[in-house]
């Protein structure tokens, strides 16, 4: 069973995750760095072929993810696929949420965003995702104002407490 980190653009999936598999002794696997690996940036392909290319390019990523005993962070955009969806009934689901005051800065500073590049843009994606996010959830937790460690450390102790995960 993998531990599936959801969430927003910039919500920290990828920094939480490596902390969390290293805490937790799993392989941590990114969908983004898979689609990275093996068709190139993903902004060079937004702009090259689009938002339902790129899509498909993710959902064989998901499959290949899901398919390890890991800490996986998907990419903002993964859960919108119905067959992931499903897919995700069979792991743990860890939302990672962050507001607007807190990622402007980390939105703009990368670049790499292609989807929202700027405040107004993640609030306006974040807003019509959020109802699926909560949905697939099994816990929801905010990392604004926390440090990524404290978040990996208390998300290991959830995770080993062997706790319902649908607090």
């Amino acid at each position: 069973m993998a531990i599936v980190l959801i969430g927003p653009p910039a919500a920290g999936k990828s920094k939480v995750g490596k902390k969390l598999a290293r805490l937790l002794d799993k392989d941590f696997v990114d969908t983004d760095a898979i689609v990275v690996r093996d068709h190139g940036p993903i902004t060079e392909i937004f702009a090259e072929h689009g938002e339902p290319y790129f899509r498909r390019l993710e959902r064989a990523a998901v499959i290949e993810a899901l398919a390890q005993d890991a800490i996986i962070s998907f990419g903002g955009g993964a859960v919108l696929d119905e067959d992931t969806q499903r897919d995700l009934e069979a792991h743990v689901v860890v939302l990672l949420d962050v507001d607007p005051e807190h990622v402007e800065g980390r939105i703009t500073a990368d670049g790499k965003r292609p989807l929202a590049p700027d405040l107004e843009s993640w609030k306006a994606l974040v807003a019509a995702r959020r109802p699926l996010y909560e949905r697939l959830a099994d816990r929801r937790v905010e990392t604004a104002n926390r440090p990524r460690d404290q978040i990996a450390a208390d998300l290991a102790v959830w995770i080993r407490s062997g706790k319902e995960f649908s607090e």
